[in-house]
């Protein structure tokens, strides 16, 4: 009786791996199947979480897509991959669609989802201050991002609009590399910093300095991050477009139906270097910034504006077309 009661149990244990084996062996096979789309990122970073969670939550598969994600540090890497053929969506500052517009090119790059709406980066002071004012920058110096990048636009626009010359006030370091900004300075250069998260919350944690001001909360709205691609590639490719746009929002639905928490163990993954108090603070930060749209579509008011500091800037003489460079998605 026993025998037999073992071999019954060892035949389901099997009748089990067998089944699961080939579960997953179709799962692999399907996906496999796919289209893959090759998608380059400006940055890893928290400030993109709901993109994280689309493809950890398998939103992109769920709407027939693979995605390959590769990291351009820099919207002119981005750029350029989408340019070569190397990627077939940028995610970056949209300020990019506008100066390839401008540069002639025939197959210009068009927006078609946002998915962050302010400036992501924190002012992160080497001083301790009771109580912090855009004031105590005065004399200071500030590493600050890549000349006519989003980040050091909408940080000298930030400055003048609290009657802080950028230029005669403060001295404002865009000579490093996005990649070795935090490096440079927990090295000891400058007075401040301008850090995504989970990299502004890491220096916080490790004593080298306090996280004073959010850029984006003084900058306003701007279609700050989004999803651009060729002309040609959006007319040959639409229901890719449009499914690919579909998963970007359930990210963002999701990020806004659920906690800092569940969010945070859901794209944990994506950063490993970072703890889950860590990212869960990084998580809170942004959601009480109003960081993440509700929708991926953008205003011609948002576009407008993103113009204005990139005119107040110099990088720009006049707005061009909200209708050439976003691509509606019906």
């Amino acid at each position: 009786m026993r025998k037999k009661l073992f071999v019954m149990i060892l035949c389901s244990i099997l009748i089990f791996v067998v089944g699961a084996s080939a579960l997953f062996s179709f799962q692999k096979e399907k996906k496999e199947s796919l289209p893959t789309i090759t998608l380059a990122e400006v940055a890893h970073t928290l400030f993109y979480a709901p993109m994280y969670v689309a493809i950890e939550n398998g939103f992109f598969e769920k709407h027939g897509i693979n995605i390959d994600l590769i990291l351009a540090s820099g919207a002119d890497k981005v750029t350029a991959a989408v340019l070569s053929g190397d990627a077939d969506i940028g995610f970056c500052g949209s300020e990019a669609t506008i100066y390839v517009y401008l540069g002639g090119e025939k197959d210009y790059l068009q927006t078609f989802s946002q998915l962050t709406q302010k400036d992501g980066t924190f002012l992160v002071s080497r001083k301790k201050y009771d109580s912090f004012s855009l004031e105590d920058l005065r004399g200071k110096t500030i590493i600050g991002g890549r000349s006519a990048g989003m980040p050091e636009m909408t940080l000298e626009y930030a400055l003048k609009q609290n009657g802080i010359n950028p230029k005669e006030d403060v001295t404002i370091d865009t000579s490093i590399a996005f990649a070795a900004m935090a490096g440079a300075f927990m090295g000891g250069e400058g007075d401040f910093v301008t850090l995504f998260e989970p990299t502004a919350s890491m220096i916080e944690k490790e004593g080298y300095g306090s996280v004073v001001a959010s850029v984006g909360e003084i900058a306003g709205v701007v279609p700050y991050t989004s999803y651009s691609a060729r002309k040609s590639y959006i007319q040959n490719h639409p229901d890719l477009i449009y499914e690919f746009d579909s998963a970007i929002q359930e990210g963002l639905d999701y990020v806004h139906q659920h906690s800092d928490e569940d969010v945070a163990l859901l794209v944990q993954k994506q950063f490993p270097d970072s703890s889950l108090e860590e990212i869960i603070d990084a998580i809170h930060r942004y959601r009480m910034n109003d960081t993440w749209p509700k929708t991926t579509s953008f205003s011609k008011q948002s576009f407008d504006h993103l113009q204005e500091i990139m005119i107040d800037y110099g990088e720009l003489e006049t707005k061009v077309p909200y209708e050439e460079l976003f691509y509606s998605i019906s």
